[in-house]
Order: C-alpha cells, then sequence, then structure tokens
C-alpha cells in the first residue's frame, strides 16, 4: 500500500474512493439530526459532530443559538473556552463567573461571564450537575507526568495543546488560551482547602443546553480531567449540536434572576444597542 500511494494518481485515486465514509467521531454536513428537541426546526440545525476520544472541535455561534452537549458513553470531558466572536479579546472569565455569582459550582441557571462584565453563555438545562471552575485543563508536562507522553502527536494528548489547534482556526495563538471551565466532570472544594475530583464514569447520555448570549467562537477539548485519579488515560465521545434561537427577552427568568446576573445581561444589551 504505502508503495501504491507513493504514486500521486494511485493517491489520488485513494483519497477519492474514501469519500461516503462515516467514523463515529466526525462533523455531519450538512447537520443533520433526529433527536432535536420539540419545536427546533430541523432548517435551523448549524452544528451536528461527535468529538472523539482525544479530539476537539470548535465553532462560531450566533447570540440566540443553542448549544446541547451529550456525554454519549459516561466518560467525556468538555473542557470549554468562549470568546466574543467580534472582539476575540473579551473571552471567558473563570473567576468573574465564580465571584459574581457568589457561587463556583456551574448547573442550571448558571452564567458563563467575560471579563468585560457580559455574559457570552448562560446554562439552559443541565442533567449531569458534575462541572468543574477551578482545575482549568491538562497540559503536555502533566500528561507526560502522569501517562508517559502528552504529545498532541502522541497517543495520550492534552487539553492545553488541543485548545490550541481549536483556537488557530480563527486566527488566535498560545496567549488567547484562557483558563477554562470544564463540563461533565467535576470537583469540590473541601472544607480543608483539598480539591476532591467527581470524574466518573456516570450514566450515559447526560446532557446539557447553553444559550449563546452574544455571537461566540466555543473551543471545546475532550480529553481526561487534569485530577483525573485513573492511572490509564479515560475519556470516551462527546456529541455537540447546535441551532438557531431567540435572543433573551426582558422577560427571561435568567435574565432576572438575580442582580449581579441582570447586570451582565444588560451590559449585553447597551453592546449590542451600538
Amino acid at each position: 500500500m504505502t508503495q501504491t500511494l507513493a504514486d500521486p494518481l494511485a493517491a489520488r485515486d485513494h483519497a477519492r474512493a474514501m469519500a461516503g465514509t462515516i467514523v463515529e467521531s466526525m462533523p455531519v454536513l450538512p447537520p443533520v439530526a433526529e433527536d432535536l428537541p420539540e419545536g427546533v426546526d430541523g432548517a435551523d440545525l448549524v452544528w451536528e459532530e461527535t468529538i472523539a476520544a482525544g479530539g476537539y472541535a470548535t465553532r462560531r455561534l450566533s447570540r440566540g443559538s443553542r448549544l446541547r452537549l451529550i456525554d454519549l458513553a459516561g466518560d467525556a470531558c468538555a473542557s470549554l473556552l468562549v470568546f466574543n466572536a467580534e472582539m476575540p479579546t473579551e473571552r471567558l472569565n473563570v473567576a468573574d463567573t465564580v465571584k459574581v455569582q457568589w457561587n463556583a459550582y456551574l448547573g442550571a441557571g448558571k452564567l458563563l461571564l467575560s471579563d468585560m462584565g457580559r455574559v457570552l453563555m448562560s446554562i439552559l438545562e443541565d442533567e449531569a450537575g458534575t462541572h468543574d471552575t477551578f482545575c482549568g485543563t491538562s497540559n503536555a508536562a502533566t500528561n507526560a507526568a502522569k501517562y508517559g507522553d502528552g504529545r498532541n502527536s502522541g497517543d495520550y494528548p492534552n487539553g492545553r495543546d488541543r485548545f490550541l489547534l481549536g483556537a488557530a482556526k480563527h486566527g488566535l495563538g498560545r496567549r488567547d488560551v484562557h483558563p477554562c471551565v470544564t463540563l461533565f466532570k467535576g470537583a469540590r472544594i473541601e472544607a480543608d482547602g483539598g480539591i476532591t475530583p467527581d470524574v466518573g464514569p456516570f450514566a450515559p447520555g447526560r446532557s446539557l443546553v447553553l444559550r449563546a448570549e452574544m455571537d461566540v467562537i466555543v473551543v471545546i477539548a475532550n480529553v481526561p480531567h487534569v485530577l483525573d485519579p485513573r492511572t490509564s488515560w479515560s475519556v470516551t465521545p462527546l456529541r455537540a449540536s447546535a441551532w438557531r434561537g431567540a435572543v433573551t427577552g426582558e422577560d427571561d427568568p435568567l435574565r432576572n434572576a438575580s442582580p449581579e446576573g441582570l447586570r451582565a445581561f444588560r451590559n449585553v444589551e447597551d453592546y449590542f444597542r451600538r
């Protein structure tokens, strides 16, 4: 086969023969899904992809879009970066997300806030309840120490380098990879200050739905949690679906749930009033 593919014409024919091949982890183009929520028109679906174990994905989503993530087999770990798509210097600020809401544990009704005091995304639904705002993601050094290798091209890729690949697709670089939140894998701070990871594996099929409150870029790395106590590199595929939706209205319950959240939504509305 190697000798055959050394011939450019044979390599071309081989590549063309792969057309139509379907694997478990890949984008669906054009996007199609049979299990959209009631009332969602299939024509509004803009993203349908299964992210491989150790893989990454990225997408620009318009204001009002919904992003549904599903932990297909119970061991996915979705580390998430979020940027203002029009001005990527504005991005998710995990510290402000925690302190402005007086709560470090994400769930339905919580907001992902930017470093400009605006809501980038909100969590509409959450079947998991195990998320992490404390630990960040892995890097080449942590994976090399734990698994023997942490390279992007190796068997145990790390979250930071996966983020770099996703960010690069939007013209962003190493300095743009900011602290992330991690979904589907949790961490809890104990009374003595210690961190207890809650990484499962869990029952398959847990999901959550986020709403884009601005035009955003999302980058997702699906790699093991940095504090996963297992000695084996363990993670399973993650499904992402996104569809167009209505922009948050003034009577929205999440918008009005707290004074701090209301101010962050008003900051968004002022931004779009320019």
